[in-house]
């Protein structure tokens, strides 16, 4: 209980760290742009994870194992591109609230479908009616959120 109650934790940081990445991202991307500023933000992301696993050796795996991984988990990479292009345009258009919200919305919705799947070698999470319920609630939420 004690893992899953840290693994939460650190879900929600990394939520608030999301939403403030994204306004620093906005930010930059008033003055420099928005494509231009998805490469500065991967340019600064891989100095910083280069810094980790070289400079402070704070890796525990291997990139040696690299060549064993399915050609679907480097899609990773393109979703990253993806997904901070997406969130700095969306703050820009509709505000921080607002665009939060609907990538919440849409990060449930996938996520109840790749556990309902068992994706990508996953553990299969059946969708329930309380997960249902959850959903619609959400949904609800999000349209009082994205309401004017």
């Amino acid at each position: 209980m004690e893992s899953s109650i840290f693994a939460l934790i650190i879900a929600a940081i990394a939520g608030i760290a999301m939403a403030l990445q994204g306004s620093l991202n906005t930010a930059l991307g008033k003055i420099i742009g928005m494509l231009e500023t998805t490469f500065v933000v991967h340019a600064v992301g891989i100095a910083v994870i280069a810094a980790a696993l070289y400079l402070f050796r704070l890796g525990s795996g291997s990139l040696a194992l690299l060549q064993d991984a399915p050609w679907y988990t480097y899609l990773g990479g393109v979703l990253g591109v993806l997904i901070i292009f997406g969130v700095t345009v969306s703050i820009s258009r509709a505000g921080v609230a607002n665009a939060t919200t609907a990538i919440i919305i849409g990060q449930l919705v996938t996520a109840l479908i790749v556990d309902q799947c068992g994706l990508f070698g996953l553990e299969k999470i059946p969708f329930t009616l309380w997960k249902g319920l959850g959903l619609a609630l959400l949904a609800a939420g999000g349209y009082l959120m994205l309401g004017r």
